[in-house]
């Protein structure tokens, strides 16, 4: 079967679980190799990349690949479809891996396709565009395609793989090096999961009334081992930090249950979230737009669902 590459996500050495939703799908089209770009490469990660079926690891450790920014990932990305030949590309879409595929495309004068949520034979890719407005299927036409693929957009399934390891050397270019990275700081994580890449997702909105009625969503959160979001009205009114806003100028989300406690679904709104598999909605409003886009709707006061909501799971643990 044709080779295909899959740029590795990591931090501090571990795989992170896109990669892997990513090897997933590429088993669905080829044999599937995996591109490690930067220190951090072990024995562990060798082992968790073979299981969920790459085939072969490309390994570029070098330092010099962490020390720059996004533009040594593309270079060996290029160098490696120029030697190799895959008959495509997958990386994440998250900020750094959309970055990627346009300069990859660029360097081999290819198609890019960004957020992808599914990916079928021939490359053909499904997106959600237009502010979510349309479902489109594209497909590049014309080099090595080159499609990143929107975190959750596949469940991640094991199935092992030879796991051979090749070591390649690239050899950066000036403009690859031109800018650099000078200061690192790693921001303390919590214990929920991170917003882009979360199974599940309870977002408030203008409904939940105040910054400190967000504990509320929290606790629904924490009692479902979710990540919390948040909308554009609640960010701009200061109820939640900026950087869990979900939306078209936010965060776009596609987990596999996506809770939306007092939001009104504006199409700001929808455009970050509507690719979610299963949406449940909880709005006083029964005309409230979100109710289109729901699976499951629950028409009463947030403030009463949520914390009865969150005392029967709870119950069940």
């Amino acid at each position: 079967m044709a080779e295909i590459l899959v740029l590795v996500e990591h931090v501090d050495g571990a795989v992170k679980k896109v990669t892997l939703e990513l090897l997933t799908l590429a088993r669905t089209l080829g044999t599937p190799s995996a591109v490690w770009a930067g220190p951090g490469y072990s024995p562990d990660a060798q082992a968790k990349l073979a299981e969920y079926g790459a085939d072969k690891i490309y390994v570029a450790d070098a330092a010099d690949l962490a020390d720059h920014v996004v533009a040594p990932k593309a270079e060996l990305l290029a160098q490696l479809v120029s030697t190799a030949s895959p008959s495509g590309v997958l990386v994440a879409a998250t900020a750094e891996g959309k970055e990627v595929a346009g300069r990859l495309a660029i360097k081999t004068d290819s198609g890019v396709i960004t957020d992808a949520v599914g990916l079928g034979e021939g490359f053909v890719a499904e997106q959600s565009i237009f502010g979510g407005g349309v479902n489109v299927r594209s497909r590049v036409r014309r080099g090595t395609p080159i499609v990143a693929v929107r975190p959750n957009a596949t469940t991640p399934e094991p199935s092992t793989g030879a796991g051979t390891e090749e070591r390649v050397e690239v050899a950066l270019s000036d403009t690859a090096r031109a800018a650099r990275v000078v200061e690192r700081v790693k921001q303390e994580k919590g214990a929920r999961p991170e917003l882009a890449e979360a199974a599940i997702v309870v977002s408030g909105g203008r409904g939940v009334g105040s910054a400190e009625n967000f504990a509320v969503i929290e606790n629904l959160a924490d009692s479902l081992g979710a990540a919390v979001g948040a909308s554009r009205a609640a960010t701009d009114a200061g109820w939640y930090p900026h950087q869990f806003q979900v939306g078209q100028t936010g965060k776009t989300v596609s987990p596999q249950l996506y809770i939306a406690a007092g939001i009104s679904g504006a199409i700001q709104h929808r455009a970050g979230m509507q690719t979610a598999k299963t949406i449940i909605a909880i709005n006083k409003d029964p005309e409230a737009p979100i109710f289109e886009l729901a699976d499951f709707g629950v028409v009463g006061d947030l403030h009463q669902v949520v914390p009865q909501l969150t005392e029967e799971i709870q119950k069940r643990h």
